[in-house]
């Protein structure tokens, strides 16, 4: 499947657009490889644009003082990443993105993002709709580390994403999950 189908078939999934609409919104994308390790945006970075991914897996992740690895997503096919703060306030990075494996990406700027959403009105709703999703995935993500026991969490994550388990190294489930690698491997 080509970058521009693999996106039509997403945008479809929430927007009807017309070809026309379509080949518009396309032409505002620019397709980017990234390798294994690769770096898509450091901390400190200004931050111009978003990545919905095509095929591959990036990481957003935060490394604290203790050089503790606190990891926010893993941003597999049809999912979207950047830093959203500095994305959207015109900050300087306060996490930082790498694939964890090789990765296929269409780069949208800020720009662009916001050109689409004044002209297309089903830009605007497709967006505000994938944020509002993107509000609600966190919402119960930030609920079951209240109420939960890494066991469960860890359950939970197999069960939505089962591909995880055989992209993702387990020391970044961990990270992910707010455990040990010792402790995920006793899960």
């Amino acid at each position: 499947m080509s970058a521009q189908d693999i996106l039509k078939s997403h945008l479809s999934k929430t927007v009807s657009l017309s070809e026309k609409e379509f080949d518009y919104i396309f032409s505002h994308f620019k397709p980017v490889s990234f390798k294994k390790g690769e770096t898509v945006i450091n901390l400190g970075d200004p931050v111009n644009h978003e990545y919905f991914v095509l095929d591959g897996c990036i990481k957003t992740f935060y490394i604290n003082d203790e050089q503790k690895m606190f990891i926010l997503q893993f941003a597999m096919t049809n999912w979207w990443a950047s830093d959203y703060n500095a994305l959207f306030y015109n900050l300087k990075a306060t996490v930082s993105l790498d694939c964890i494996i090789d990765t296929e990406v269409l780069s949208l700027s800020n720009e662009d993002r916001e050109k689409l959403c004044r002209e297309i009105y089903q830009m605007e709703y497709f967006f505000r709709w994938r944020s509002n999703k993107g509000y609600v995935a966190a919402q119960k993500r930030l609920l079951s580390f209240m109420n939960n026991n890494a066991k469960y969490r860890y359950e939970e994550l197999m069960a939505m994403y089962p591909q995880l388990y055989n992209i993702v190294p387990k020391q970044l489930i961990a990270a992910y999950l707010g455990v040990s690698r010792e402790t995920l491997s006793r899960l």
